[in-house]
């Protein structure tokens, strides 16, 4: 079994930042892509970012591009979001989620092991 914990949600003000982390634990292994998923309330989990195994590609949400970046220190086992330039419609519980595979994805499918959550919301 492997165990996610996400880290470093709160409340902030709209044009504000946030890291979130996600730290891996138990039978935790090499090669797998990392994502960060959300929802807000009332809609499904949407796609944030992934990242692959080794770091070098990732890719992420039209909505979140060039606000957001996703990076991965493997011998901490940990996952990093930065989120910049916060909105209000960025509000939503954040997810970190690890991969079937070392290549990046955005499909839900893709991904075997989940976080709890964690709460970001952002005030106008």
């Amino acid at each position: 079994q492997v165990q996610l914990v996400e880290s470093g949600g709160g409340l902030v003000q709209a044009g504000g930042s946030l890291r979130l982390s996600c730290a891996a634990s138990g039978r935790t292994s090499s090669g797998s892509a990392m994502g960060w998923f959300r929802q807000a309330p009332g809609k499904e989990r949407e796609f944030v970012a992934t990242i692959a195994w080794s770091g070098v590609n990732t890719n992420y949400a039209d909505s979140v591009k060039g606000r957001f970046t996703i990076s991965r220190d493997n011998a901490k086992n940990t996952v990093y979001l930065q989120m910049n330039t916060l909105k209000p419609e960025d509000t939503a519980v954040y997810f970190c989620a690890r991969g079937l595979w070392s290549t990046p994805s955005r499909r839900i499918s893709d991904y075997n092991y989940w976080g709890q959550g964690t709460q970001v919301t952002v005030s106008s």
